[in-house]
């Protein structure tokens, strides 16, 4: 099982159709006692926040959102933690709008 997501920061691989998210988003992770929680902001998000669990290395949690347009948004989202070949951590993520239509899938790195 990989190591705690405790004050490690990422960054989106690539933009995504649908979502607001971009490359300059980054994300700053918290956990304790299989709790996990985020804020992030970067790109079209003027400030995010997410929480909820983690189990082995399976992440189910809630995300609410605010962009540069001055709108915000409510999401879930089911993410798979794995370890890259140069020991950074990747999140592959698969993601739905709660508060608007719309889903799909993306993926952070650890920033080096």
């Amino acid at each position: 099982m990989i190591t705690s997501l405790d004050g490690r920061h990422f960054a989106a691989v690539a933009e995504v159709a649908g979502g607001e998210v971009d490359t300059q988003t980054v994300f700053t992770y918290h956990e304790q006692d299989g709790m996990i929680w985020a804020d992030y902001a970067g790109g079209a998000i003027r400030r995010g926040f997410l929480v909820g669990t983690r189990d082995g290395d399976r992440l189910d949690f809630r995300y609410t959102q605010l962009n540069t347009d001055g709108q915000t948004s409510t999401g879930h989202c089911v993410s798979t933690l794995s370890l890259l070949p140069d020991g950074r951590l990747r999140l592959d993520e698969t993601w739905q709008w709660e508060s608007r239509p719309g889903s799909g899938t993306s993926a952070i790195v650890e920033l080096a």
